[in-house]
């Protein structure tokens, strides 16, 4: 907020240009020697005061507090307003640009709500168009800013964010400690838990499961249930019972973890949160894959709808790679790998150069697709970027999934040594 120096400056300034006393602008409700205190920056007035005297004065009490005559809040509102919606549509491109023109106006330092705002939003944008790092400054920079005791709620979602930005860069280690230290300091309060407070739970379920520590991640998912079941709240429900599915999917009980997909499902449909449905879809199709193989053409056309649903919401480019690399599994299961090498090549085009486990996953799928269509080297060139961009990875659950399946593929194209140094990397990463 501006200073307060400034405000009875600007409420000055504007009484006298509409020709009023003190005592005119005072009365009945206050008196004239408290205006002339507030004019001389001897005396800050609470909100309602301002409002009240915005009103006499025929202005805004933003205007008083902030400098921004109405025209310019108007446009950086407008700005604002459409950044947001374009983000919810999946356009974060769009958004992140004119976020950033946004941040870059002086004048948006005296309205720290739109700053807030702003600052959220371009984080957001960022993260959907792949900029990772640019990201995490955005969300510490906020982070900075903000306390669990201000705002609980925002402060979790900031956390969760951060978390998930770690994992998506492939540090598990780093994704584990800023949610579980928040989780911690959340939960030692007294009092229920909230659905945010469940969120952030399943958030550090899911990177306990990355960091490969399935015991941490089973026992928390439990306790995510018993707290969500007794909150009532679909969102709860829906955030516990989604990653009760995973932690299921990797202990290999695919029909329990199904199950669990579809429970989750059918909550989220109620609180019709679309960015979220659309990534469990996705999740459950996969599920459906690995549960039912037989049944792949189910599990691709719950792919493709998720995959059309992620494209029309706020989900990053990593999501929708990530649904378009188990398309391409589907369609390997249908014996389609013309089709699959294409959904494996769209996957890489979202994803760029950026070493993710994601990025190493599509490669995989791309190799495979690429060996059964009699393509050889050309497969051996995805595998060798595939072993480039794990070498370029911090260990985790999925690395070391992304180093077995190389090992495989490389046993395919009779690159026996290649095939011992993916082995060795594999067991490294599982802490074997």
């Amino acid at each position: 907020m501006d200073s307060q120096g400034s405000l009875g400056h600007r409420i000055r300034s504007t009484r006298i240009r509409q020709g009023l006393s003190q005592a005119q602008l005072a009365l009945p409700e206050l008196s004239d020697s408290y205006v002339s205190l507030i004019e001389s920056g001897k005396r800050i007035p609470t909100p309602d005061v301002v409002r009240l005297l915005a009103r006499k004065l025929g202005c805004s009490a933003s205007y008083l507090s902030s400098g921004i005559d109405e025209d310019a809040q108007d446009r950086m509102r407008v700005t604002l307003e459409y950044a947001e919606i374009a983000l919810q549509n999946g356009e974060a491109a769009e958004a992140r640009d004119r976020l950033t023109e946004l941040l870059a106006d002086p004048d948006l330092v005296s309205l720290p709500d739109y700053a807030r705002r702003a600052r959220w939003g371009h984080a957001l944008a960022l993260e959907a168009t792949g900029d990772l790092e640019e990201a995490l400054h955005e969300f510490a920079a906020l982070a900075a800013v903000l306390s669990p005791d201000y705002d609980t709620e925002e402060w979790i979602r900031l956390n969760i964010a951060m978390s998930r930005c770690h994992r998506e860069q492939g540090d598990a280690a780093r994704s584990v400690a800023v949610a579980e230290g928040a989780f911690a300091r959340v939960i030692s309060r007294p009092g229920p838990w909230s659905d945010e407070t469940v969120k952030l739970g399943a958030t550090l379920v899911g990177a306990y499961l990355e960091r490969g520590d399935l015991v941490s991640g089973r026992q928390l998912a439990d306790r995510l249930i018993e707290h969500a079941d007794k909150l009532g709240s679909s969102v709860a429900r829906m955030a516990a019972y989604w990653e009760a599915a995973i932690v299921a999917r990797y202990q290999a009980d695919f029909e329990q973890a199904v199950a669990y997909g579809e429970r989750a499902l059918a909550l989220l449909g109620e609180a019709a949160d679309q960015r979220n449905l659309s990534r469990l879809r996705g999740e459950y199709g996969t599920l459906m894959l690995l549960a039912h193989p037989d049944e792949a053409e189910r599990a691709r056309d719950e792919l493709q709808r998720a995959t059309r649903e992620m494209a029309a919401t706020a989900a990053g480019g990593i999501d929708i790679a990530r649904c378009l690399t188990e398309l391409a599994r589907a369609e390997l299961a249908m014996g389609q790998p013309r089709k699959a090498a294409d959904r494996a090549a769209e996957a890489l085009d979202l994803l760029g150069t950026e070493p993710r486990p994601a990025t190493a996953g599509a490669l995989l799928v791309l190799a495979e697709a690429r060996v059964r269509l009699g393509r050889e080297e050309e497969a051996r060139e995805a595998l060798g970027r595939a072993m480039t961009c794990l070498q370029q990875m911090e260990p985790s659950r999925e690395v070391a999934e992304g180093w077995f399946n190389l090992a495989e593929l490389l046993s395919r194209t009779g690159e026996e040594k290649s095939r011992t140094e993916a082995y060795r990397q594999a067991l490294t990463c599982a802490g074997l």
